[in-house]
């Protein structure tokens, strides 16, 4: 399966967003993808509540998702859509954090809400509260498809081993990891964190992120490291975008996986203990 990660610096402007998404996703299908991925929060990269009340809107309504699901059915492609910032009926405000697998015909066949909320103080300047403006879901989604079964995750879910055993054990042949990693912990846990879940799981994880400065008309820009990366089932580095947008080649080869699990059955060699 040929397989394309966009990596993208989107902006707070949603339908400036979708004009760059568009273009990215067809010149990787005229490259030959029949699956393409896109980053953490495609349509809003954005840290101001304020502008996101006015700019961002319901599932129902949202023009990203329209657009990129007649873009699949026109393409005749699987599209991941790593995440879009969604308006909820939440009676607090707060906003979804959601992924989307739409088939070749436009469908939505799955989708996901982030679980684990990034709220962290990496430094003194640096600190996230991701649960102030956006609900966690509450469920692990796993997708099946024609070319092998899909485990949903966002972003910080990567540092929460136990959410992609569970996928795995439940069948999952391929990891989507869509983010928008800051580049502090980029730096330091981005590679290492995803080769971490192959190796566990012996699946391949594919990892379409956001990259650079997104330009902001509110509040503070925002930076995120990049690098997205494809990590076979034996925990290989197989493609790394580093900081520039564009797009990530990939054949994916299901039976790779099957291959990794033969050599080291560890998903079968779970026991009971006592304590700590």
């Amino acid at each position: 399966m040929k397989t394309a990660l966009l990596q993208l610096t989107s902006s707070d402007n949603p339908c400036d967003n979708l004009v760059a998404t568009r273009a990215h996703l067809r010149e990787a299908v005229g490259q030959g993808a029949q699956f393409v991925l896109t980053p953490e929060v495609t349509n809003c990269v954005s840290a101001n509540r304020a502008h996101q009340v006015e700019v961002l809107q319901h599932e129902a309504d949202d023009l990203t998702l329209a657009a990129l699901r007649a873009e699949a059915a026109e393409l005749g492609i699987w599209l991941s859509i790593g995440s879009l910032a969604l308006k909820t009926d939440d009676a607090d405000g707060r906003f979804a954090n959601r992924s989307f697998l739409i088939n070749p015909k436009g469908e939505i066949v799955a989708h996901y809400d982030k679980i684990h909320m990034f709220d962290v103080d990496v430094s003194e300047t640096e600190t996230y509260r991701e649960s102030a403006g956006y609900r966690p879901g509450d469920r692990a989604v796993l997708a099946q498809t024609a070319f092998g079964a899909l485990g949903l995750s966002i972003c910080y879910d990567i540092r929460f081993a136990y959410l992609y055993r569970a996928l795995a054990q439940a069948g999952a042949d391929i990891l989507l990891a869509p983010s928008a990693f800051s580049t502090v912990t980029g730096a330091a846990h981005w590679q290492p964190l995803l080769q971490a879940r192959a190796i566990e799981t012996g699946c391949y994880v594919l990892a379409a992120a956001q990259t650079g400065t997104h330009a902001a008309t509110a509040g503070k820009p925002r930076v995120t490291y990049g690098h997205s990366m494809v990590i076979s089932p034996w925990g290989e580095v197989l493609a790394d975008a580093g900081t520039e947008i564009g797009t990530v080649m990939i054949d994916l080869d299901v039976k790779e996986v099957s291959y990794a699990r033969k050599r080291i059955a560890a998903l079968k060699h779970d026991r009971q203990f006592k304590g700590p």
